[in-house]
């Protein structure tokens, strides 16, 4: 937290604005990447004077939308070809595909909102969207709605921190431990349902 207050406090704001929308991007990719604390900083230098609080928001939402809708993108263009050929087709047989495809289709809007607020699978559910073949009007709003909740919160905390700011971020890397211990489980749920659909399948 240390760094990314020295970091964001001493840059010129054009640059400011620059690494948040970076970090919004780039979680899109590699989620181990911490933007939420940046973005908590962000907030409270837009608290500060030097940046606004609206374009604050309005950059990391607009990135971080950008970028989710990129990786949607690609794996709508080139994810089921990956998925059905090479070694991409070990990790979905073609057995799965009606599963996967009866999935986004009941439950891709829910699954897409609620993706957002976990770690690790902000990257992975809107390129399996793709995969699936989603429409983007069922892809795009839950992922700006979403992004927009989550962002609006942390740069307001961030905002209003105050002296406080250490508290804060403390909150929310102890948030981001229970979300991402959600994600463990999930992903150990969602690794069962997948080994056991292939042995059915190999049987």
């Amino acid at each position: 937290m240390d760094e990314a207050l020295t970091l964001l406090t001493e840059l010129p704001s054009p640059l400011v604005y620059a690494v948040l929308a970076a970090g919004a991007v780039v979680e899109n990719i590699v989620p181990a990447i911490p933007a939420d604390t940046f973005i908590v900083v962000g907030g409270f230098v837009a608290g500060l004077g030097t940046l606004s609080v609206g374009a604050v928001f309005g950059v990391v939402w607009f990135f971080n939308v950008a970028g989710a809708v990129a990786v949607y993108a690609l794996g709508r263009r080139y994810g089921r070809q990956f998925f059905r050929t090479g070694r991409g087709r070990k990790l979905i047989p073609d057995g799965q595909w009606d599963r996967l495809e009866a999935f986004y289709g009941r439950w891709g809007v829910a699954a897409i909102f609620a993706g957002r607020f976990f770690p690790g699978f902000r990257a992975l559910v809107p390129v399996f969207a793709g995969v699936a073949g989603l429409g983007s009007l069922r892809v795009v709003p839950p992922l700006a709605i979403a992004s927009a909740i989550w962002y609006g919160v942390l740069v307001r905390l961030g905002f209003l921190a105050g002296d406080n700011l250490e508290a804060v971020t403390g909150a929310v890397a102890r948030t981001q431990r229970w979300l991402l211990v959600g994600s463990v489980v999930l992903a150990a749920v969602l690794a069962w349902l997948w080994w056991r659909a292939r042995r059915r399948g190999t049987a």
